[in-house]
């Protein structure tokens, strides 16, 4: 036992030993590779400046070249901060890569270059060991002109450039887009450099993957290109893209393609007599955040199964649409909709988000319209909390968890009592929602909605204004059946005036005598002086105002809390719609706050909203004008024994 434990811890040691001693092998690989190109771009005169021009370490240092080393290993080199002072020295150090070398990887960072030395370092760098290469913050400083590119005997198989600045704004752009355009690697990424074109390869090209992200292409790109036959994934995101229908035909000739992205663009697609033409193999097209609205179904490819219209202004999907057989996954987020979309249309679609739209009540038989459908993300919508919705709540307790982002993300907006409560907690009692219930609901509900009135007409003094037309009435009858004396159907007063007796100063020092005193006498019914002894005070003044051709009301706050003000200005009222005759005038004495007003007072603030009043000045200057017009209101000739006691009276 003792024996083979030793064995073990000997085979251990040996094992940790050659590890160690692989490793330092691969260092000194790197090193003598690193130090051989070096020493190459320098006379050998024995001097040190060539061992200190490339750190053997991995932390970022200046060297005597004046580039900085990011990353240095056996399969990727980084270096930043390359221009024309040292450019020379990064070629010549590039040349030594050779094929067979293991360097794979290269990323320049923070390159300013005249346009000559910028190509001779892609042209070196196509003719080296390395696969994949990156550039990110590349300046060109110089005139762009025409160049030569050999293509040939290459081992990239990707190109990333970020943050590209062409300086030169004068140019052919065959010099330019032509370079990058036939070049004979797989994968292109050139984005945020502002691009605007780019041509078509002159040749069939072996691009699968092309990514122009954020730059200013326009709807001109790629039209009528049968050279991209093999490309799989394009990527057009951030770009200036204006119609659908160019990017589909765009597509139509790219026999390969399987996934685009058009999101962030400018988009719109109103309906076209031309048909959109997609690219065939196409599976996955990504079109959000766009100007997209409904129209955009007529345009869409037949063998998508996977279509992005987040963003957009979909209000609804028509139901004359293509059939989309294949779709599988829908995401309308962000759009207008109103409801569900049914599966007419997507008779295979197993997953559809319509979060953040206008969603008040969905449909409840979603699920049963669409069978397939095995999650639905539908949170973060307006949902308005009522019977309807119970339904949609009772849904995910049958649908067996399908919908995606529950509770969290589902919660009532409406109605405001239940703003922020989660539809798993949102309850209405079986009465709520039982149409018999609610209907015998309703009928006690009528009923005690009659006591209610009931109690309000008591409330309101209903009676009050009953008893006060009963008595119209009587007085009326009376008076059409007593003796001829007594009818008094003849006008013998100007005016009946009605005010209460706390404003009585006023009417006695002001109001008569200006009317019944001077130039064009106004005869005036008062009731300390013209309501007949033995009478009922409610038949006085019906009879005061019959008698009287107009009647006079001095509002202020005391008018309102009198009683007998309140009946005097209800039978005025009567005998206005009875009669159909202009008789009332008001005249404000003191301003009446509305709170003021009692409920029983409804005809005097409809009668204040809809007719115009007179307002007693205070100042003494505007007196002669205010009693002009109360005399203008109510002129009228009575008869001539009205007159004399007119005369007699002054």
């Amino acid at each position: 036992m003792t024996q083979n434990m030793s064995f073990l811890r000997k085979f251990f040691l040996l094992k940790c030993l050659f590890a160690l001693t692989f490793w330092n092998y691969v260092s000194l690989s790197v090193e003598d590779e690193l130090l051989t190109s070096v020493s190459n771009n320098f006379p050998e005169d024995g001097s040190n400046e060539k061992m200190n021009s490339l750190p053997l370490d991995s932390n970022q240092s200046k060297t005597n070249s004046g580039w900085v080393v990011i990353q240095n290993t056996t399969e990727s080199l980084s270096l930043s901060e390359i221009d024309n002072s040292n450019v020379k020295k990064l070629v010549a150090l590039l040349s030594n890569f050779r094929k067979g070398s293991k360097l794979q990887n290269l990323t320049l960072t923070n390159v300013s270059v005249n346009w000559d030395d910028l190509m001779e370092i892609f042209q070196t760098v196509w003719h080296s060991s390395i696969e994949y290469f990156n550039t990110n913050s590349v300046t060109q400083l110089s005139h762009i002109r025409h160049r030569d590119f050999n293509y040939s005997g290459t081992s990239m198989k990707a190109l990333t450039m970020k943050k590209t600045i062409i300086t030169d704004l004068y140019f052919t752009q065959d010099d330019l887009y032509k370079i990058f355009a036939d070049m004979n690697i797989e994968d292109m990424t050139i984005a945020d450099s502002e691009m605007i074109h780019m041509l078509c390869p002159s040749s069939k090209s072996r691009f699968r993957y092309l990514n122009f992200f954020k730059n200013d292409l326009t709807d001109l790109l790629f039209q009528e290109c049968d050279n991209l036959r093999q490309l799989e994934t394009l990527i057009l995101k951030k770009n200036k893209f204006e119609s659908l229908l160019k990017v589909s035909a765009m597509t139509s000739r790219m026999k390969s393609l399987k996934y685009l992205d058009m999101s962030n663009n400018l988009l719109r697609y109103d309906g076209a007599a031309v048909p959109c033409q997609w690219a065939e193999s196409l599976t996955e097209l990504d079109l959000s955040s766009n100007q997209l609205a409904d129209a955009v179904f007529e345009c869409l490819p037949a063998s998508v199964r996977k279509l992005s219209l987040e963003s957009n202004q979909v209000s609804s999907v028509p139901r004359g649409m293509v059939e989309l057989q294949r779709l599988e996954e829908l995401n309308l987020a962000s759009n207008r909709l109103a409801d569900l979309p049914g599966c007419s249309g997507f008779p295979s679609l197993q997953l559809l988000n319509i979060e953040m739209n206008s969603i008040l009540t969905p449909s409840a038989d979603f699920f049963q319209s669409c069978p397939r459908v095995r999650e639905l993300q539908a949170g973060h919508n307006p949902f308005k909390c009522s019977c309807e919705l119970q339904a949609f709540v009772g849904l995910e307790r049958r649908s067996g968890a399908k919908l995606f982002g529950w509770p969290a993300a589902y919660e009532c907006e409406y109605p405001q009592s239940l703003r922020g409560t989660q539809l798993k907690d949102f309850h209405l009692s079986p009465l709520a929602c039982n149409t018999a219930l609610l209907l015998a609901t309703a009928l006690l509900l009528t009923l005690l909605l009659v006591a209610a009135v009931a109690f309000l007409c008591i409330y309101l003094d209903v009676p009050w204004y009953a008893r006060m037309t009963w008595q119209w009435t009587q007085t009326k009858r009376r008076a059409r059946h007593g003796p001829a004396g007594d009818r008094g159907s003849a006008l013998q007063f100007h005016a009946f005036i009605s005010y209460s007796e706390r404003d009585s100063l006023w009417v006695k020092n002001e109001l008569i005598p200006n009317l019944e005193k001077g130039e064009g006498c106004v005869q005036l019914c008062q009731h300390e002086r013209n309501f007949v002894p033995g009478k009922s005070i409610v038949e006085n003044i019906i009879n005061c105002i019959e008698k009287s051709y107009k009647s006079i009301f001095v509002l202020s706050p005391n008018f309102v809390q009198s009683e007998w003000c309140h009946y005097e200005l209800y039978f005025a009222h009567h005998k206005l719609f009875s009669e159909n005759s202009n008789s009332l005038i008001l005249i404000l004495l003191e301003p009446i706050p509305p709170y003021l007003i009692p409920a029983r007072y409804q005809k005097l603030k409809a009668l204040m909203a809809k007719r115009t009043y007179l307002e007693w000045p205070k100042e003494r200057s505007k007196h002669a004008l205010f009693w002009a017009n109360l005399r203008a209101a109510i002129s009228i000739n009575l008869l001539k024994a009205d007159e004399i006691l007119c005369e007699e009276t002054d």
